[in-house]
């Protein structure tokens, strides 16, 4: 990737704002000149013009976008919509020479252009996003482009890959190359904090925010293999989706029975309006009261209705630095209010120092955010422990604690009794990791009654769907299956570990959960090329650099699976690392 951070900017101009804003058609002919003096005049590609312009067919279906500084245009780019049947590309290769098929939502970006003046700047950056953005709001997904062999590291910044196929054209040298929107998503998330701060530099003039309303990325990039719209479900089975921590066990046999004997019936009914049954049952197998239990339909849910009712612009709360992303991006993407984060070493494989974190919470916060087993590290802070820190925490302040993956260190690990006889501990517990419930969103709060009346208030009503409250239930009246699934999960990581390390992936966190976090060193590839290769084997992992606010290029995550997508996960690993090796 181009470290936008790392540019110099070698004219004064570039202090100044570049306007970037769609051409009228005022400006077709100030483009055409330019087009001419770069493709022409100065590259050799076109014949000289007795009018010193050049256009093409394609110019009057196109969209261009332009930069401009101080009122000079500085560069331009264009845009071939899928509408009119024809892209540029096809003036060299006929449709079916292509290696790729051109569909709806194919869109072309073609001739980026910068004036010799402010090629040191980041004016083609700023248009080649702004493309970018121009193709993702108007629905497409799919990205060609024909990269001058000279400046193909600026497509490759965006994700860009050769399709190996060269195109001449005059006295210039193109290479056909391929991205996708949904690659742009994920660059801006790893890249987000620096495309904010270039968004200050820009007179963004465009018909729609230079940065997409923002949300909190998580892993499940494996759909666009399966398909968004579940046309083709089927591939499933050839998909290690590995990038989430769902169960790699199926639910309990008890789940599965009842679900297919009262399938049709449990889809057409509605549920229990404030889910008593499932509160009691809850209440019942936890060891704690009914109204010590609000349910809601995933963690995620209660996250948003808890934190927004509570906080405010002048809350401060502590957090854990890397921690789960949903709540850095609630607290300060849709609250707004002030973070303060508790920053993990990776040199004790990120642990938790309980006396630096008493010390951070006499600071006085309004709340305190435990992930507990952490996410990603995987690191857990034993009960006992946590206890004895969280009984000297003034009432003032209300600490969450996010135990989705406490059942795979031990029931007994749990702080819910201990929350529901205090005056300021909430227990966030979602269902979903491990029980193998993922696709059910069933979660539920345990604290004190005083603590969950304002949010019962704020609960609709069916929060919880009827096959996910029958689910859960059946769920928790088999804790031996899932005692034994957590064995075996157990089992498998310490296997997973095992051969990470002979394969020489030397730094593994001692996570406890259902996952690895582990970080590649120097002389191995970064994240982003593992991501995109193994993801061509089908085996689709995360990456955590928008987890952690010091994270690396090279730390990811993956989950454990079954033996076979174990098997497959370490394949494509050692495919990625193997060259290295080699080279070695």
């Amino acid at each position: 990737m181009l470290d936008l951070r790392r540019r110099t900017i070698v004219n004064e101009k570039d202090f100044d704002k570049v306007r970037i804003a769609p051409a009228t058609q005022a400006d077709r002919p100030s483009i055409y000149r330019m087009r001419h003096d770069v493709y022409a005049a100065e590259l050799g590609q076109h014949a000289a013009q007795p009018n010193a312009m050049l256009s093409d067919a394609l110019d009057e279906s196109n969209t261009y976008i332009t930069a401009r500084i101080r009122g000079e245009l500085a560069g331009f780019i264009s845009i071939t919509p899928p509408g009119i049947g024809r892209y540029s590309v096809e003036k060299y290769l006929r449709r079916g020479e292509l290696p790729i098929r051109l569909d709806e939502r194919t869109y072309e970006i073609r001739i980026l252009t910068v004036s010799r003046a402010h090629r040191h700047s980041r004016v083609a950056w700023y248009l080649m996003y702004a493309a970018f953005r121009w193709v993702e709001d108007h629905g497409g997904e799919q990205i060609i482009a024909m990269g001058r062999a000279d400046i193909l590291e600026m497509y490759r910044s965006f994700g860009a890959k050769p399709l190996g196929r060269r195109i001449v054209s005059g006295a210039v040298t193109f290479e056909l190359m391929r991205t996708s929107v949904s690659h742009l998503r994920r660059y801006s998330i790893r890249h987000q904090s620096t495309i904010e701060s270039l968004s200050k530099h820009v007179d963004w003039a465009m018909d729609f925010p230079f940065l997409k309303t923002p949300c909190c990325f998580h892993g499940g990039s494996f759909f666009e293999a399966i398909g968004c719209r579940f046309e083709t479900l089927n591939r499933r089975e050839v998909i290690v989706n590995a990038d989430v921590l769902d169960a790699w066990y199926p639910p309990s046999p008890r789940v599965l029975a009842t679900m297919q004997e009262h399938l049709p019936w449990l889809i057409r009914t509605s549920p229990p309006t404030h889910c008593e049954g499932l509160r009691d049952a809850i209440a019942v197998h936890r060891g704690v009261r009914q109204e010590n239990i609000l349910p809601g339909a995933g963690s995620s849910d209660l996250i948003y209705r808890a934190l927004r009712h509570w906080l405010h612009r002048d809350s401060r709360v502590l957090i854990l630095d890397p921690t789960y992303g949903e709540y850095p991006h609630v607290l300060e993407k849709v609250i707004g209010c002030g973070v303060e984060r508790l920053t993990l070493s990776r040199h004790d494989g990120y642990k938790v120092h309980l006396d630096e974190l008493a010390w951070r919470i006499e600071q006085g916060y309004d709340l305190v955010i435990l992930v507990n087993p952490n996410n990603p590290t995987g690191r857990h802070i034993r009960r006992a422990e946590l206890e004895n820190l969280l009984s000297a925490v003034g009432p003032e302040t209300k600490v969450w604690i996010d135990e989705a993956y406490i059942d795979y260190v031990g029931s007994t690990e749990s702080l819910e009794h201990f929350a529901v006889e205090s005056e300021n501990v909430i227990i966030c517990k979602s269902m979903s990791k491990v029980y193998a419930l993922s696709g059910m969103r069933v979660a539920y709060l345990c604290a004190s009654p005083h603590q969950l009346s304002d949010l019962i208030s704020l609960t609709p009503p069916w929060v919880v769907g009827l096959p996910a409250q029958v689910a859960a239930v059946c769920a928790l009246e088999d804790t031996a299956y899932y005692e034994e699934q957590y064995k075996r999960t157990h089992l498998f990581r310490a296997e997973m570990r095992e051969a990470m390390l002979a394969m020489g992936i030397d730094e593994i966190v001692p996570g406890e959960a259902n996952f690895l976090m582990f970080h590649l060193d120097e002389c191995q590839p970064h994240a982003e090329e593992v991501i995109e290769r193994t993801r061509e084997a089908g085996v689709f992992m995360r990456d955590l650099a928008s987890m952690g606010s010091n994270m690396d290029s090279r730390a990811l995550r993956i989950a454990i699976k079954d033996p076979s997508g174990n098997e497959r996960i370490l394949r494509a690993l050692q495919e990625c690392l193997l060259p290295i090796e080699v080279q070695r």
